[in-house]
């Protein structure tokens, strides 16, 4: 086998591990965006999550209650 063989393997060696850790992180990306916050509903593809504009709001509000009342 001659070097121009043994640097073609290497590299293809080398490219075949890309493509598997490219993949692996696909996935591994994929189940982080299915788990979502715990005790809380996915909100549907393009529609925002009412429930937590609502709860932000009475946070922030709860909040400047708070600092103005001292």
């Amino acid at each position: 086998m001659g070097m121009k063989d043994q640097f073609q393997d290497k590299s293809r060696q080398a490219k075949e591990q890309a493509k598997e850790k490219v993949g692996q992180a696909r996935e591994k990306a994929g189940q982080r965006g299915q788990q979502g916050r715990p005790g809380q509903q996915p909100a549907e593809r393009g529609r925002p999550n009412y429930r937590d504009i609502e709860d932000t709001e009475q946070e922030m509000g709860d909040r400047v209650n708070r600092d103005y009342e001292a």
